[in-house]
């Protein structure tokens, strides 16, 4: 009888722990996937803005542009202890700027970061022994393309912990919670004439960097001396380069339609104006002059009358 009871007891603890591992399994395959061990090098996934920077209308014609940087002004470096020397963003924002260049169709950017390096190779193209093949090096050697704008700017701001938040329960030792934080990345980019040095056009975009963490665990006794504890939890951090490089984007897709609007440049086709990806952006740049005038408050219609100068 005592055995019989004892048995009894051990399979009603059982039945409980593989109930709570059911459980527990249930609340991580909601959140969590097995990730692969290894995985092959892929071309840098494309951006939310990429595809209006790629699909903007063919401009009248090509335009020579040259950037010589894209700084980090913002002097920020990682929280972390152990990574105090490591920059908050990435370094290599020029190569984003002039990549985007291409991509867009707009531009023709000529080498400027590592001019040094290419004049270099052109000095050791003519120093060719012989005389006659220095002369047809130097015949095949086609002059350096000049510029007519300038691309410059940076990224200016990096924001952390911009808003954070989370929410929790726990009931009879299962437990469940989740937290959430939003950085924020602002990139400059302007266009210079290099005829007369005047600033063309001007943009700044924001971009939003979101953190995400979920956590679930079990904690609890199945039995008299049965603990059943189990723990699983999820983490996703958007890669800050990504949102860098979707900033940048961004406001090349918006320096080429103001530059479109106020007639800096022109468009192939004058019936492209009304193209969808034009008109988007249009009416942003809109939606913006609408938001500076309704964060200024009202005038007072009322004038004050200019003091009258002293007689003495």
């Amino acid at each position: 009888m005592k055995k019989s009871a004892e048995g009894a007891r051990f399979n009603t603890g059982m039945t409980r722990i593989a109930a709570g591992a059911v459980l527990l399994l249930s609340l991580v395959g909601c959140v969590t996937r097995p990730m692969p061990a290894l995985s092959n090098a892929t071309l840098t996934p494309p951006t939310r803005t990429t595809r209006d920077l790629t699909h903007l209308p063919p401009p009248k014609g090509k335009i020579v542009a040259a950037v010589y940087g894209f700084r980090d002004l913002t002097g920020q470096y990682k929280a972390s202890p152990d990574s105090s020397f490591s920059s908050q963003v990435t370094q290599g924002g020029a190569s984003f700027l002039v990549k985007a260049m291409r991509d867009s169709g707009w531009f023709t950017p000529v080498e400027r970061e590592n001019l040094q390096d290419l004049l270099t190779e052109r000095k050791i193209m003519r120093a060719t022994d012989g005389a006659d093949a220095k002369k047809a090096q130097n015949d095949a050697m086609a002059p350096l393309m000049p510029a007519n704008i300038v691309l410059e700017g940076g990224i200016v701001g990096y924001d952390t912990n911009v808003r954070t938040g989370g929410a929790g329960v726990a009931y009879l030792g299962i437990s469940g919670s989740t937290q959430y934080r939003i950085d924020q990345v602002t990139v400059n980019l302007r266009a210079i004439d290099i005829r007369t040095g005047q600033v063309l056009n001007s943009v700044s975009t924001t971009k939003t960097v979101y953190s995400y963490q979920v956590d679930t665990g079990v904690y609890r006794f199945v039995g008299f001396k049965d603990l059943l504890q189990a723990e699983a939890g999820l983490t996703r951090n958007e890669p800050a380069q990504i949102c860098v490089n979707e900033a940048i984007e961004s406001a090349l897709t918006h320096l080429i339609v103001q530059g479109v609007s106020n007639q800096t440049w022109a468009l192939k086709n004058d019936q492209d104006w009304y193209d969808p990806t034009m008109q988007r952006y249009l009416q942003e740049d809109r939606q913006y002059a609408q938001d500076m005038e309704d964060a200024n408050t009202a005038y007072d219609p009322q004038k004050i009358d200019r003091p009258v100068a002293s007689t003495h």
